[in-house]
């Protein structure tokens, strides 16, 4: 308590970050209303701030900038939070307002509240008559608390009265069922955890000792909740990656998952949702350039597939010129108006006959001169598919290695630089007016056990630049057929070791396409044996004498 509002962010439309500051130092509160990570906790890494803040953001800057945290208000075990701050008004007289932080999955919302009048001063997602039609959430009307379930409270209740009430229900259902419909507050992998602790797979209609079970776990819950204990732990797949936190051990995974403690119940949450709102946020921000460059593909991918069979129809033409050789032979056993004729084919070995169309319409002389016109017509549309396929092949290889940017692609900034490549090659359009540009990101740079230096290309402009100020003597290195980065390992006049190259290809395995993928090959050579071809597409070369090593990619390293 006591801690002032400092600095207020939006990094989208569904989180809010405040900057607390106070005595002891400074904390930034992080306000999610995401449907699927909807949470109120302190968080160690700030999500990237936009260059031009929403209004819902200015607005609290306004009205909530400087305000002193003097309360925290929770309904019952209703995951329904409220922030209480003094602040001031335009006029200077002191107000208080109230965030309201519901937490209700796809209806989770941040509410802002004048306390002092029960007014809703505005809301992070306005709810009206098209989308609610039994509570509005608008501007300038009453706040409405949200419709309470007919749940028990676990602090107001005794345990056998909440495990009558389980076994009561009117309908038997699975016992974790049962009880995620009769307590307040309480997550399925709770109710989940208790029902494989009564006994796995019960239901709802338990007698006996299994009973007897029901009210000693739902007792130690009471005492956990009413002392605020319990032990933060963080479950993890076979594969390593987070599965859930709770603030109990969790023992119904068996052995396909693993648990570990937590030092807080907020370093918990904050590390169990970082990597999945990181990429959450990355995947609503990137939405655009995605569905432009899955359309771009998919568009150059159908043409590609009309010009084949184009081209294969041309194959065909050596028989347009032998039909025009064969009537030109011929011309004196032709009468006008045949609509075709049987000739001798000496290009056959069997010297067998060949029966020709004719236009009747058109002379033998004429007829023959068409055949040949259609044969220059067919070959020179030949050439001409040959080489628009080429051209068509090496755009959509730039595509798909520019949606792998995009889709590998870490914070904004790498976006906005992306956006410019895509408006410099002609995809997109320049905007108008005059933009804000954001300060460009250098390559990532990662030191090798050994002490050598690589650098990892961020998108396709990047690879360029990378392998073109690169040393002669420096190993190039990028996935075999595969879209990812360019990785240069700088010698620095030294001979380049085996374990730099081994954990450079790592690198390249895991900056690429095949980042999920086990035994990725990757090949490496001299930067002096790459090349990039006159008129190529950003990020496009081609190189020689190279060596391919396969190997594992994994983020640890």
């Amino acid at each position: 308590m006591g801690a002032r509002v400092n600095q207020i962010y939006q990094p989208n439309r569904d989180e809010l970050v405040l900057t607390l500051r106070s005595y002891s130092g400074s904390k930034k509160l992080l306000l999610s209303a995401r449907s699927n990570t909807a949470r109120v906790n302190f968080c160690a890494q700030t999500p990237e701030n936009p260059v031009q803040p929403p209004m819902f953001c200015m607005l609290l800057r306004k009205r909530l900038g400087g305000g002193k945290l003097i309360g925290v208000r929770q309904r019952g075990c209703d995951r329904i939070l409220a922030l209480d701050f003094e602040c001031t008004n335009e006029l200077g007289d002191f107000v208080t307002l109230s965030v309201v932080c519901e937490i209700m999955g796809m209806y989770s919302n941040i509410i802002i509240v004048n306390r002092d009048t029960g007014v809703i001063v505005d809301a992070l997602k306005r709810v009206d008559l098209t989308s609610n039609s039994e509570r509005y959430v608008l501007p300038n009307i009453p706040y409405e608390l949200p419709k309470a379930q007919e749940k028990y409270n676990i602090l107001e209740t005794i345990p056998e009265e909440i495990a009558e009430a389980i076994i009561g229900l009117p309908a038997e259902m699975p016992l974790n069922k049962a009880i995620l419909h009769t307590v307040q507050g309480v997550s399925p992998l709770i109710c989940r955890e208790l029902e494989y602790r009564v006994q796995e797979d019960a239901t709802n209609r338990i007698t006996g000792f299994l009973y007897d079970r029901l009210i000693d776990e739902i007792t130690r819950l009471k005492q956990i909740t009413e002392t605020c204990g319990g032990t933060p732990v963080t479950v993890y797949r076979e594969d390593g990656r987070p599965l859930d936190v709770a603030f109990i051990p969790i023992e119904q995974y068996g052995s396909f998952a693993k648990t570990e403690q937590n030092e807080s119940f907020n370093a918990a949450i904050d590390n169990f949702y970082a990597e999945r709102d990181s990429k959450e946020r990355m995947r609503v921000k990137s939405h655009s350039l995605n569905k432009l460059l899955h359309n771009l593909c998919d568009r150059t991918a159908r043409k590609l597939q009309k010009q084949h069979t184009e081209l294969s129809r041309c194959a065909d033409r050596e028989e347009l010129r032998i039909c025009g050789d064969l009537l030109q032979a011929n011309l004196y056993r032709i009468e006008r108006g045949a609509s075709f004729v049987e000739a001798e084919n000496y290009y056959d070995p069997e010297g067998k006959t060949k029966i020709i169309k004719l236009n009747p319409a058109l002379s033998p002389a004429a007829n023959a001169q068409k055949y040949y016109k259609d044969y220059q017509k067919a070959k020179n549309a030949e050439i001409a598919l040959a080489e628009q396929i080429e051209k068509g092949r090496a755009e959509l290889k730039y595509l798909e290695s520019t949606l792998d940017n995009v889709q590998r692609a870490e914070n904004e900034r790498e976006l906005s630089q992306i956006r410019e490549e895509l408006c410099e090659q002609g995809y997109l359009r320049k905007p108008r007016g005059k933009q804000q540009k954001l300060q460009k990101l250098p390559p990532r740079t990662y030191t090798t056990t050994d002490g050598f230096t690589v650098y990892v290309g961020r998108n396709n402009r990047q690879n360029d630049q990378l392998t073109k100020a690169a040393a002669k003597n420096d190993i190039w290195l990028h996935t075999k057929d595969i879209h990812g980065s360019h990785v240069i390992i700088a010698a620095e006049g030294k001979e380049v070791s085996n374990t730099a190259v081994l954990e450079a290809a790592r690198l390249a395995a895991y900056h690429s396409k095949a980042r999920e993928s086990s035994n990725v090959p990757v090949d490496y050579t001299l930067v002096r044996n790459v090349s990039k071809p006159a008129g190529a597409k950003p990020g496009m070369v081609i190189y020689v004498n190279n060596k391919t090593v396969y190997v594992d990619p994994k983020k640890e390293i």
